[in-house]
C-alpha cells in the first residue's frame, strides 16, 4: 500500500492505525509506505504554480489539483521499487481526480495497469461506499457532529469539502463544514502585520526569519486561520463536463498570492507581467485538468520561472477579518522610480510635451477607423 500524502504530519498513533488496517488485509509490512512529502510538495509543486499566480476560473487556488501529480508520481516510484504492475486510486467516476491521477500514471509509466474501484466495482454512490467500508471494517472518520463526513480533501495548501448539503448551490454552507479557518466575523478586531521575503519569486521568510518551503506555508496557514482568511464558496466547471460546488479553505495560499503579486508589481516589467497574466488561465487549466507532466505545462513553467529572475525583496501586509492588504513593498531590483513618477519636479528629466507625439501615434489607427465610419454613414 502506498500512502503518498503531501499533508499535515501524521502522528505515531495515526501511522499505527494505517498499518493496522492494511496489515489486516495480509499486506506485508515491507509493502506499506508512509512518506512525508510536505517539503517536496511546496518546493516543487506549490511554489512553481504560484510563480504563475495560477487561479482556475479566476478564483480557485488549485489546492487539490496540484497535489495529485505528486501523489501519483510517488505511487509510480513505489510500484517500480516493489515490482508492482498496477496502481490504484479511490477517485470517483464523476470527478477530476481520476483524470489527474491516471494522466500522471501514464505519463510516467505508459504501460502501467490502473485499478479504479469506483468505476470497476459496484460503488455507484456515496452510500454504497460507506456500506462497503462498514462491511469490511474499514474505519471512516466522522465530522464535527459525529456523522459520515463530507467528501474532503486536505493537504498543506488547502482543504476542500463537497457533497451532502453542499450539493445545492443555493444553500449556504453550514459553519461546521469549515476546517482550516475561523469565520471572519470571529477574527480579532486588530490587524496582524507581517512581512514576507522573496527570492526569485519564491517566499523565503516571514518577519525576517528564514523558513523552509513547508515551514513557511505552515506558518502562513496559521496566520490565515487566525484572521479568517482564505474561504471560498465556488461553483466550478469540472474537466469531465459537469458543474460542481465546493467549499475551499486556502489560508496560507491566499496570503502568499497577494504577497507575490505585491512584489511583482515593482520588480516585473509591464509587458512581461501582462504576457504572464494572459497565459495564466491556460496554465491553471493544465494544472486543474491534470496535465502537469506535459511539454506544454513545462514550456509555460519555463516562461514563468524566467520572469521571476528579479522578483526579490519584501512585502508588508495587514491581515484583518478575512482580508489581505499589501501596505508596502521594496526590492533591490525595483522598477519603480519615484523621481520619475512624482507629480512634483523630479530629478529625472521628463518632457511632458513628448506625450503629445506618443498619443498622436497611438491615435492614428483610431482616427483612420473613425474616418471610415463617417464616410459609411453618409
Amino acid at each position: 500500500m502506498a500512502r503518498a500524502f503531501p499533508s499535515e504530519p501524521m502522528s505515531k498513533d495515526a501511522k499505527k492505525d494505517v498499518k493496522k488496517v492494511v496489515l489486516a488485509y495480509s499486506i506485508k509490512p515491507d509493502n506499506i509506505f508512509i512518506e512525508d512529502l510536505r517539503e517536496e510538495f511546496v518546493r516543487d509543486y506549490v511554489f512553481p504554480m504560484f510563480r504563475m499566480n495560477a487561479l482556475y476560473e479566476g478564483q480557485y487556488l488549485l489546492g487539490t489539483s496540484i497535489a495529485r501529480p505528486l501523489i501519483a508520481k510517488k505511487q509510480i516510484e513505489i510500484a517500480r521499487k516493489t515490482g508492482a504492475d498496477a496502481v490504484c486510486h479511490g477517485a470517483t467516476g464523476k470527478g477530476n481526480d481520476q483524470v489527474r491521477f491516471e494522466l500522471t500514471y501514464y505519463a510516467l509509466e505508459p504501460n502501467i495497469k490502473v485499478i479504479a474501484p469506483w468505476r470497476e466495482w459496484d460503488l455507484s454512490s456515496r452510500t454504497k461506499l460507506l456500506d462497503f467500508a462498514e462491511k469490511h471494517q474499514i474505519p471512516i472518520a466522522k465530522d464535527k457532529r459525529g456523522e459520515a463526513p463530507f467528501s474532503v480533501d486536505a493537504n498543506l495548501l488547502h482543504s476542500s469539502s463537497e457533497g451532502k448539503v453542499l450539493e445545492d448551490p443555493n444553500v449556504e454552507a453550514p459553519d461546521y463544514v469549515y476546517q482550516r479557518t475561523i469565520s471572519p466575523e470571529e477574527a480579532p478586531d486588530k490587524a496582524t502585520e507581517i512581512t514576507i521575503g522573496f527570492e526569485k519569486g519564491d517566499a523565503v521568510s516571514i518577519n525576517g526569519k528564514k523558513l523552509s518551503p513547508a515551514e513557511l506555508l505552515t506558518a502562513l496557514n496559521e496566520l490565515g486561520k487566525a484572521n479568517g482568511i482564505g474561504r471560498l464558496d465556488l461553483v466550478e466547471n469540472r474537466f469531465v463536463g459537469m458543474k460542481s460546488r465546493g467549499i475551499y479553505e486556502t489560508p496560507g495560499g491566499t496570503i502568499l498570492l497577494a504577497a507575490h503579486r505585491g512584489i511583482e508589481s515593482i520588480a516585473l516589467d509591464r509587458e512581461a507581467a501582462h504576457l504572464k497574466d494572459s497565459l495564466m488561465p491556460r496554465y491553471a487549466e493544465l494544472v486543474y485538468y491534470g496535465f502537469w507532466f506535459t511539454p506544454e505545462r513545462e514550456m509555460l513553467q519555463a516562461l514563468a520561472d524566467k520572469s521571476q529572475e528579479f522578483v526579490t525583496g519584501s512585502v508588508r501586509m495587514k491581515l484583518y477579518k478575512g482580508n489581505v492588504t499589501v501596505t508596502g513593498r521594496e526590492s533591490p531590483y525595483s522598477l519603480y522610480n519615484q523621481d520619475l513618477v512624482t507629480f512634483e519636479e523630479g530629478a529625472v528629466a521628463y518632457d511632458h510635451r513628448d506625450a503629445e507625439g506618443f498619443i498622436r501615434l497611438n491615435a492614428l489607427r483610431l482616427r483612420t477607423l473613425g474616418g471610415r465610419e463617417r464616410k459609411t454613414k453618409k
